[in-house]
């Protein structure tokens, strides 16, 4: 039986990876286990739009609230261009939506760090929405003013997946020259703290998905091919599937 990979593939294109396994990662980013710290989010009435949700585009305030927030309260971060040695460029952002979220309703933020590089911060970010109780979440103003991390009881108020999940790069440059420069040593425990495993199911994602398929020489012949190491010929049952 010929395979389907070579004919599903464009000539100069010799991998192929399942779109299960980019699914499989953002169901497990869609776990609270998989961040740090969790910062309330009051809606606001025109954060709605003409469809009675939360707009697409605010999400990504909430995001920056998040890491703007953690940033201040718990790295020292000075947000004066005049008293502050350096400061953060978004380079790169990203939302996934699942579910919406409107007003009057109080979500919580999630943030945790992907890689602290020499200049730049990676973030992974969620949006969980409050239990359909029907009541407001009961947070209190230190809530808002400091967030909680993973494992504080307010967290049971809240769905165990989130509505929308996010990414985000901060580059931090010299306000003088607006060149990348080091991150500042006082910044890096804290963004250290929210370096957060991901959960269990996404470590079995990241072993399964050392292997990818390739086109070999001939038209029939595939093979599984380790990042790290050799490669196997495929196997009858094997194929047309990645492990």
């Amino acid at each position: 039986m010929t395979s389907w990979v070579p004919r599903l593939l464009p000539r100069n294109v010799r991998t192929l990876a399942a779109s299960s396994e980019n699914q499989r990662v953002e169901d497990g980013r869609r776990h609270q286990e998989a961040y740090g710290y969790f910062l309330p989010i009051q809606t606001r009435w025109q954060d709605n739009d003409q469809y009675g949700h939360v707009n697409n585009a605010v999400y990504y305030s909430y995001f920056d609230t998040i890491i703007n927030h953690y940033l201040i309260r718990y790295c020292g971060l000075k947000t004066g261009l005049r008293t502050s040695p350096t400061v953060g460029f978004m380079v790169t952002n990203q939302c996934t939506f699942h579910t919406p979220v409107g007003f009057p309703q109080i979500p919580v933020a999630a943030l945790a760090v992907d890689k602290v590089g020499r200049s730049s911060v990676h973030y992974r970010l969620a949006l969980f929405p409050p239990k359909p109780a029907g009541d407001l979440p009961a947070v209190e103003h230190r809530d808002f003013s400091d967030g909680f991390f993973f494992g504080h009881p307010r967290l049971a108020q809240f769905a165990a997946l989130a509505c929308t999940t996010g990414s985000a790069v901060h580059v931090f440059v010299n306000p003088a020259t607006g060149k990348p420069t080091g991150l500042p040593e006082d910044f890096r425990p804290g963004l250290l703290r929210l370096v957060t495993q991901l959960p269990n199911r996404i470590k079995d994602l990241e072993i399964s998905s050392s292997w990818i398929m390739q086109v070999g020489p001939k038209a029939n012949d595939t093979y599984l091919y380790k990042r790290h190491g050799t490669q196997r010929k495929e196997r009858p049952q094997d194929r047309g599937r990645v492990e």
